[in-house]
């Protein structure tokens, strides 16, 4: 079995049939659908994953719900609603209670991930027994004034770590160029995306995969695989030591994680909990499979 534990719809062209037969052709059984929900001021107006925008952000959770419901059993619904709404933990129990959400994502806002209304927000997660996904990037410049110069989301992998030590009772997902760039202590991570060259020494997301039982990794999209392929040898140890931590995520449509993932010789355990594993546990599906 194999799960993609990030993705949205509508993403990258790929409408409802589109990605129906993507999924196929990638083996993918089931699909996390997380939104991302932001002020229209907070997410860059130009590219094309935004092109679908509506007032609740580039990708609301009507969007998700759509899919849901026209293949239940191919979708888990993921609903990250702004922390700063005043009705914003009121919107997730309605979502929870009516249409069955098991995760809160993704979380992609220009705020500290450590502010008391995204930690009221991640402790209600944590009653509610729903993982948190969250993006991270650091604010380089995007060589214009307007609308932004940079589009950084949560603050860095500092105010990540205090949310995380101040929530040990919700399941926290790191995902994004601000996060894997930390897999390594180059201190590449606020230069350029998607760093390169051999790991070096133990980064923050090494240290916090130790520290915080809490904490897990997807590994979707570029920034996850760049981390990954940067230096493979690290990467086999990596996911042979977080291997109940780790889990198999696109943010895309093609399969190249998968395919990395078994070049690196692991043994069939350790594919079986990265590949599904580990999503079924975190989104309570285990004992239904």
């Amino acid at each position: 079995m194999i799960i993609d534990a990030h993705n949205h719809p509508d993403w990258h062209g790929h409408d409802f049939s589109a990605f129906l037969e993507n999924m196929a052709a990638c083996h993918i059984d089931k699909t996390w659908l997380l939104t991302w929900e932001s002020p229209q001021d907070e997410y860059d107006p130009g590219n094309s994953y935004t092109s679908l925008r509506s007032e609740e952000g580039p990708i609301p959770f009507s969007r998700c719900l759509r899919y849901k419901e026209r293949a239940p059993e191919k979708f888990v619904l993921g609903y990250a609603p702004d922390p700063r709404l005043p009705d914003a933990l009121d919107r997730l129990r309605a979502a929870v209670e009516i249409y069955g959400v098991k995760l809160y994502g993704e979380l992609k806002l220009r705020m500290m991930y450590d502010n008391p209304d995204a930690l009221r927000m991640f402790r209600y997660c944590g009653e509610l027994g729903l993982p948190v996904t969250v993006h991270i990037d650091y604010p380089l410049d995007t060589g214009d004034a307007y609308p932004r110069p940079n589009w950084w989301y949560g603050g860095g992998i500092e105010a990540f770590e205090r949310a995380v030590r101040a929530c040990p009772e919700t399941v926290f997902i790191g995902h994004g160029p601000g996060f894997w760039a930390h897999i390594s202590a180059d201190h590449q991570f606020d230069q350029v995306y998607y760093p390169q060259g051999p790991v070096v020494g133990e980064g923050k997301v090494v240290q916090m995969l130790r520290r915080y039982p809490n904490l897990h990794a997807d590994l979707s999209a570029n920034s996850a695989l760049n981390a990954l392929t940067r230096d493979p040898g690290f990467a086999k140890g990596f996911c042979l030591e977080f291997s109940d931590r780790l889990l198999h995520g696109r943010d895309c449509f093609d399969d190249q994680r998968a395919v990395f993932l078994r070049s690196l010789g692991l043994p069939d355990v350790v594919l079986g909990e990265i590949f599904a594993g580990n999503a079924l546990k975190l989104a309570g599906e285990d004992d239904e499979e």
